[in-house]
């Protein structure tokens, strides 16, 4: 008999600033998610990208989950540890990887648009090979042709429903090794999942267009595919996602139980006047398990 496999989720903070109302939403999510299900929460510390990193950050974060009430199960995985398995990864890709030379101005001067990211989308011109002059910057993963049966990637997201995405045509061969000589960020985040045998990923949809990509590579790598929730993103006054970049504030940790509210507000969880964390938690427990139990 068929077993189904236990629930395993993550929250996977990046350490460029500490804990913002943005950040706390997908925590919120991601830990209501996995503890009404049974299941296991872990916290992965996605530094991959080192250029971004702030000495000090992956601690602040760690700290202000505790202040929230949120207990991580197992050990802390930190990205920037584990290069020799995405490094492994991308040999196991063989001749699907390919050196290019293009520039980001190169690309956008194609002007075959911009995907739904805000990258612009890769006209395949080191496809079959660099041109005469030109010096490798990047490795790219080659994905299927335009019409291709496995070119069009569909999943149900539990959150957005059924959702579609044509790679050649919305994305193009995308980058698994940057110029600067980092593993990409989609390339560590399918190795860490399949690792970690993560089965429920639940996250912001400033991530959500990532997401055919990942299902692409777990693919090609032969690794499950969890299942997906992305949730909304918390904009400033602007419409923009609420970042560092943009000027999220730090979270006030000596009011955890407001900050809380808030979050859960922001996900339309209905809870009445929690006067204490204890309350907050029985109550966002449980109008989590009303909207969103799993039939696994």
């Amino acid at each position: 008999m068929h077993q189904t496999p236990p629930y395993i989720g993550r929250f996977a903070p990046s350490p460029s600033g500490p804990l913002h109302a943005g950040s706390l939403v997908a925590a919120l999510a991601s830990y209501l998610d996995a503890r009404v299900h049974g299941g296991q929460w872990l916290v992965r510390i996605e530094d991959i990208d080192e250029t971004r990193t702030v000495p000090g950050a992956a601690e602040a974060i760690l700290h202000a989950l505790q202040a929230f009430g949120m207990q991580h199960d197992g050990e802390i995985v930190v990205q920037s540890r584990r290069k020799p398995l995405y490094e492994a990864a991308a040999v196991r890709l063989g001749a699907l990887l390919y050196p290019c030379g293009c520039t980001r101005k190169e690309i956008a001067d194609s002007r075959l648009g911009i995907a739904a990211d805000g990258a612009a989308i890769y006209p395949g011109t080191c496809r079959h090979g660099l041109a005469p002059g030109k010096q490798a910057r990047t490795l790219r993963l080659r994905v299927p042709d335009a019409g291709a049966p496995d070119e069009a990637i569909t999943f149900n997201d539990r959150w957005l429903g059924p959702l579609t995405q044509h790679l050649a045509s919305e994305v193009g061969d995308f980058v698994l090794k940057r110029a600067d000589g980092f593993w990409a960020y989609q390339l560590a985040v399918v190795v860490d999942d399949a690792d970690q045998d993560v089965t429920h990923v639940v996250r912001g949809t400033d991530l959500l267009e990532s997401t055919q990509r990942q299902i692409y590579l777990q693919r090609l790598l032969g690794y499950p595919t969890p299942s997906y929730m992305h949730v909304p993103v918390v904009r400033n006054a602007q419409g923009e996602k609420l970042s560092k970049q943009t000027g999220a504030q730090a979270l006030d940790l000596a009011r955890p139980l407001d900050e809380l509210l808030r979050a859960a507000r922001f996900l339309e969880l209905s809870i009445e006047s929690a006067s204490s964390m204890t309350q907050f938690w029985e109550q966002a427990m449980a109008a989590w398990q009303a909207r969103f139990t799993l039939d696994r």
